[in-house]
C-alpha cells in the first residue's frame, strides 16, 4: 500500500465516511515526498493497452476519458515520469481544457486478463508536438493510425494498487486467438488424420 497515495486521497470529509462506516483509521505517515515507480510498476505500466484518466473542470464537475493503443503507449520517461502521444478523436478537447486549468489527475491503469489496476496520481503537461525532441521519438509510433496532435507529459505524485475485486476478465482479440491457436491446429491435424483414413478405407 502506498501512503503517499492515500495522503493525498483521504480529506477530513473521506475521514468522516470511513468513520461512519466504522472503518478503523490509517496512520499516515508525514512524508511528502511524491512517489517513484518500481520495477512491477514499469512493466506493469510498459504492456498495458487501455487507461482512464480523470480531470476536473472549473465548474467542479469531473470528467473521465479512456485512452487505448498499442500494448505499451503510456511510455515511462523515468521513475516518475510518463508519457504519451495525443492522437485526433472527437475534437472536444475536455481533458486538454481542464488541465489548463487544473492539472492535475488519477489515472486508473486496467489489465482485465490478470484483473489488476493501477491507481495514480499524477500532474499533467500538454505539450506540442517537437517541444521536446527526445519525448516525441520516444512516445510517436509510425505504424499506429492515428494522427498525433500532441503529447501528455505526467509528472507522478502517488500511486497504489486496487484490489481484484468485482474486475471482470476481458480479453483482446489477439488474446482470444493466441488461447485457441493450439486448439486450431490440433483440428487440423485431425481433420487430416480422418481424411487419410478415409481414404485408405476407400470412403467418400
Amino acid at each position: 500500500m502506498s501512503y503517499r497515495f492515500l495522503e493525498v486521497a483521504v480529506t477530513p470529509r473521506v475521514r468522516a465516511a470511513q468513520a461512519d462506516m466504522g472503518v478503523e483509521q490509517i496512520r499516515l505517515g508525514s512524508d511528502s515526498r511524491p512517489d517513484a515507480l518500481t520495477e512491477e510498476e514499469v512493466a506493469f505500466i510498459a504492456a498495458c493497452d487501455s487507461f482512464y484518466m480523470a480531470s476536473v473542470s472549473e465548474t467542479g464537475w469531473p470528467y473521465v476519458q479512456h485512452r487505448g493503443g498499442k500494448g505499451g503507449f503510456l511510455k515511462i520517461v523515468d521513475q516518475q515520469t510518463l508519457a504519451f502521444a495525443d492522437y485526433r478523436g472527437n475534437r472536444q478537447y475536455i481533458s486538454a481544457g481542464n488541465f489548463a486549468a487544473n492539472d492535475r489527475a488519477c489515472l486508473f491503469v486496467m489489465d482485465y486478463v490478470r484483473r489488476a489496476r493501477l491507481k495514480i496520481y499524477v500532474h499533467v503537461e500538454r505539450l506540442t508536438l517537437g517541444a521536446d525532441q527526445g519525448l516525441t521519438e520516444l512516445v510517436s509510433d509510425p505504424t499506429y493510425k492515428g494522427r498525433a496532435e500532441a503529447i501528455f507529459r505526467l509528472r507522478l505524485e502517488a500511486y497504489d494498487w486496487n484490489c481484484p475485486q468485482h474486475i471482470t476478465p476481458r480479453y483482446t482479440e489477439q488474446q482470444v486467438e493466441q488461447a485457441v491457436a493450439p486448439l486450431r491446429e490440433r483440428l487440423q491435424r485431425l481433420e487430416t488424420e480422418n481424411a487419410t483414413l478415409r481414404a485408405q478405407l476407400g470412403g467418400p
